[in-house]
């Protein structure tokens, strides 16, 4: 779904990879950039941060960029960890929200054209989290496009 959303993905200008990945709390180490959220716990498994996606995620004319890490040790059975940013219209960063999830962006739209996402990792019902306007928050669960009830 979300090559779908961000069907027009562009190579990121190098002026803003620097500045997606400090927004996000990356800090680079040699050619990698890093979150600090595995240090210690990199093995095999571990991939350091990557721009999966840049292109105008909530249709406002800017961009935006999904920012992943992964590693089945510090991330667990989800293996990844994901951080929605958004560019200002300043030209700074914003960090929309982070999850250590494996994020669908949905069809359905919260405040300002923002999509909601399905927080996925293993399982068979997740939260989905729509944004309010200043963060976002859960709004409903489901499984496979259908409502459902997350175990407590």
């Amino acid at each position: 779904m979300l090559a779908m959303l961000l069907a027009a993905v562009v190579s990121v200008p190098a002026a803003d990879q620097a500045a997606i990945f400090a927004a996000a709390g990356f800090k680079r180490h040699g050619s990698a950039w890093k979150s600090g959220n595995c240090d210690g716990a990199e093995s095999e498994s571990y991939s350091p941060g990557n721009i999966e996606s840049y292109g105008d995620l909530n249709g406002d004319g800017r961009p935006d960029a999904v920012v992943t890490e992964g590693g089945a040790i510090c991330y667990g059975m989800t293996g990844t960890h994901f951080w929605l940013l958004s560019k200002q219209a300043n030209g700074g960063w914003k960090r929309m929200t982070d999850e250590t999830a494996m994020p669908d962006f949905l069809k359905t739209k919260g405040v300002g054209g923002w999509p909601d996402i399905s927080i996925g990792g293993p399982g068979f019902c997740f939260p989905i989290v729509r944004w309010n306007g200043k963060a976002y928050v859960h709004n409903r669960s489901e499984y496979d496009g259908k409502p459902c009830r997350l175990n407590p």
